[in-house]
């Protein structure tokens, strides 16, 4: 598997080494040994989490606090999403800053997002099945999110604002400036 850093210290796109032959295909998705080496990050990952979507399905921005937050392994099982994670580490010299990237069921690449980030997903295909491993267990009293068209973060997620579906709560996320009192 090939482990590349994003420009968010931190954040490392996965793509595995896959072999196919007129059977199907074979690849490992998590090597802990391979992913601590490669990125010097000790991981233990506790939960895992499965949604399946229809297309235009925005699903984010979302994180846990305190004590809570979590860092997560994405990866698409089927289907096909833009995906989304914002670094919200106040003391970081990316603060503010996303990164964007296509997960999809045919190049296999997965999205380690560390702590300290919000993280979404608009969903490009009709039953798309996402999938993420968590490295703390989820808590709803400690669950905050930002709202998906934000001025400031100025996401481009390909996808019409009229479009999309959303949560009803996710459309009364708070801003990225009143998250952080910014303003």
């Amino acid at each position: 598997m090939k482990i590349e850093e994003t420009h968010l210290k931190g954040c490392f796109v996965i793509t595995p080494k896959v072999f196919e032959d007129e059977r199907g295909y074979f690849f490992e998705s998590f090597n802990q040994h391979v992913f601590e080496t490669d990125t010097g990050i000790n991981v233990n990952f506790v939960q895992d989490n499965q949604s399946m979507s229809a297309k235009k399905v925005l699903r984010g921005l979302h994180f846990q606090t305190g004590e809570y937050a979590q860092a997560k392994l994405v990866q698409v099982i089927k289907g096909k999403v833009l995906d989304v994670c914002v670094d919200i580490r106040k003391k970081s010299p990316t603060f503010g800053q996303h990164f964007s990237i296509i997960l999809d069921d045919k190049n296999r690449k997965q999205l380690y997002i560390p702590r300290g980030f919000a993280h979404g997903f608009v969903v490009l295909e009709n039953n798309t099945i996402f999938s993420y491993k968590c490295d703390y267990f989820y808590n709803n009293k400690n669950e905050a999110g930002i709202i998906f068209n934000d001025k400031t973060l100025n996401i481009d997620w390909g996808i019409s604002e009229n479009e999309l579906i959303i949560s009803e709560k996710d459309k009364l996320l708070p801003t990225f400036e009143n998250l952080f009192n910014l303003i």
